[in-house]
């Protein structure tokens, strides 16, 4: 039912695939406040990939509202939405405009002027105390809003998407955990999200899109939105909108509006089942990643399209795919390059698919030493462009380190992967060999991707540990990294009922995790597990079942006894031979993220054949 049309007001979109609003950081630094070519190019492909409906990056409707360092202003957007809609058109994907102001979530560094929300509650991640929004400036809201949607669709945008949902100042009118006014907007707390709706279904007529996306389960039932309450929110307002996207989530629980692999997709389903209204297009949101889960959702009739923004930054050819019967690349839920939403401002990207076009036709015939990430990446690459490949490995099965680490919890998807890249060779003709020990030939074009060395003498290799297990009794893990590695194993260890500790030099396990969004997440479930974690230390001796750790700071040093010490430091890259037609990825260059590995296998494959 993917790739079946839908009826949206008066507009039809070709599929039943929606392909959500989220921050890029694609502008041009020159107009960082408008949509820029790298835009449309991001929307473009996913509308030739078949989504039925497509939503821009969220435009503040104020120039006030600045959440962050390039976020697009309405005012600055119309030339960028013109664009956007002429390059959608001829798939005939429906193009909404996403339209919102952020409030007390925003940012004061751009404007230096204060934030402004219904009430002066501070906001839970930067603490900043925002003024509070007279009725004359609810007005100037109101009208914004009415303002941007008119020139959104004079551009030639189908509609527009209306936020209400974690990141915006008409969910915080909606919540009791931030608007604590006494005047109308506090006794009628979904009055303002009506008037809105209202200027702007006045403004744009009948004949264009008007969605909706509302948080309706801010977690927090004691103040906060919750599904009855959002019913009820959504019951007054269906006959000004053509569809809804329910989500979850608030500043309180960042994690939760976009979680990893550790939340089971689809988790909104029964949610999103509840609060529908009648005559209104409902969108299940959420992780839905899996092409098998959203068809089976639709057939259900729990939703009638499915939000796949991430699945699509994997693939944007999903639903072209699924039409053709043809493998999907999956999304691993890592959150590693499509969460850019902090201080880095990275542009989106994708674990699993590199930004890189395909190799140029070629003849030439590889060799691929080594089949984790980086050299099946390479692989399929090069045999894209028609390049005879062979690939040895020296396990007995494909995918490296991603094969060991899918074994750990919220990893399971990098089975997936391993999996479709598996299928992938298998279907271009890849000659592939297990068992064997590549050597670098000397001459020929060669990729050598065959990881890195263990540190010597610091206990248990990580990856032996992922791989083969550890000993019995107490486990000490050191993590000078911080990478989510260490707190992978120490997981999946104490819920076998071992005692675990995490030695770390921070502040915090795995700060490496806060670009993912699972960081917080991640010390809750530690000591929910019963982990311990000695922070702002380092492992200085083992031995005789002792280990022995000085405090970074004051060089205090304790003991306690172990069983295992488990070294979760960054491993090493071996000498390899350096001539013309060898390249070196992943791993084996120096300590790589899967998506670091997968976009150096690429760039490989363009080089060889450069």
């Amino acid at each position: 039912m993917l790739g079946e049309e839908i009826v949206l007001g008066r507009r039809t979109a070709p599929s039943r695939v929606l392909f959500g609003p989220h921050v890029t950081h694609l502008a041009d630094p020159h107009r960082p406040r408008a949509l820029s070519g790298d835009h449309v190019a991001h929307y473009r492909a996913r509308a030739v990939g078949g989504s039925g409906v497509v939503v821009t990056e969220v435009a503040s409707v104020l120039a006030a509202d600045h959440p962050y360092e390039d976020a697009p202003l309405a005012s600055s957007c119309p030339p960028g939405w013109r664009a956007v809609a002429d390059a959608c058109r001829p798939s005939g994907t429906v193009v909404l405009a996403g339209l919102g102001h952020a409030g007390g979530q925003g940012s004061s560094a751009y404007t230096r002027g204060p934030l402004w929300a219904p009430s002066a509650v501070p906001d839970p991640a930067s603490g900043e105390v925002p003024a509070v929004l007279s009725v004359a400036g609810i007005a100037d809201v109101v009208a914004g809003f009415a303002s941007a949607a008119a020139a959104a669709v004079a551009a030639g945008c189908d509609g527009v998407e209306i936020q209400a949902g974690q990141h915006a100042l008409l969910r915080q009118f909606l919540s009791g955990l931030t608007n604590h006014r006494d005047d109308a907007y506090g006794t009628d707390r979904a009055l303002l999200l009506v008037e809105v709706l209202t200027a702007v279904r006045d403004a744009v007529g009948d004949d264009a899109v008007v969605g909706l996306r509302l948080t309706v389960d801010e977690l927090a039932p004691w103040a906060g939105i919750t599904p009855v309450l959002a019913s009820s929110v959504l019951e007054r307002v269906a006959g000004l909108v053509d569809l809804v996207v329910p989500v979850r989530g608030s500043a309180l629980t960042v994690g939760a509006t976009r979680p990893d692999g550790h939340t089971e997709p689809g988790f909104l389903r029964s949610t999103c089942r509840a609060v529908r209204a009648d005559g209104v297009a409902t969108v299940l949101a959420g992780s839905v990643v899996d092409v098998a889960m959203a068809s089976e959702v639709l057939a259900s009739g729990d939703a009638d399209l499915v939000e796949m923004t991430r699945a699509q930054l994997a693939d944007p050819e999903l639903v072209a795919r699924v039409r053709a019967g043809r493998r999907v690349r999956p999304c691993v839920l890592t959150n590693q390059q499509c969460r850019v939403r902090d201080v880095r401002n990275p542009r989106i990207g994708c674990t699993v698919a590199p930004p890189f076009p395909a190799v140029p036709p070629t003849d030439a015939s590889v060799l691929v030493i080594g089949a984790g990430p980086a050299g099946l990446e390479a692989a399929r690459t090069l045999a894209l462009g028609g390049a005879a490949v062979r690939v040895v490995e020296r396990a007995d099965a494909l995918g490296g380190l991603l094969r060991d680490v899918s074994g750990l919890p919220g990893r399971g998807r990098f089975a997936d992967l391993v999996a479709w890249y598996r299928a992938e060779l298998w279907a271009l003709g890849v000659a592939v060999e297990l068992g064997v020990v590549g050597e670098v030939p000397s001459d020929g074009l060669v990729v050598l991707a065959t990881g890195g060395v263990d540190r010597p003498g610091r206990g248990v290799p990580i990856a032996t540990a992922v791989r083969d297990g550890v000993a019995p009794g107490a486990v000490v893990i050191e993590d000078p990294v911080g990478d989510g590695a260490a707190v992978a194993l120490a997981e999946r260890l104490a819920g076998e009922g071992r005692e675990v500790a995490v030695v770390a030099p921070g502040l915090l396990v795995g700060p490496g995790l806060a670009r993912t969004g699972d960081l917080v997440d991640a010390q809750a479930r530690l000591a929910r597990a019963g982990v311990r974690r000695v922070r702002e230390s380092s492992v200085v001796g083992f031995a005789d079942g002792v280990v022995t750790v000085a405090d970074v700071v004051t060089g205090a040093v304790s003991s306690w006894p172990a069983a295992v010490l488990v070294d979760a430091g960054p491993r090493r890259a071996p000498a390899v031979p350096s001539r013309v037609g060898l390249v070196v990825v992943g791993d084996a260059v120096a300590p790589r993220t899967v998506a670091e590995a997968v976009r150096e296998g690429r760039a490989a494959a363009r080089e060889l054949l450069a």
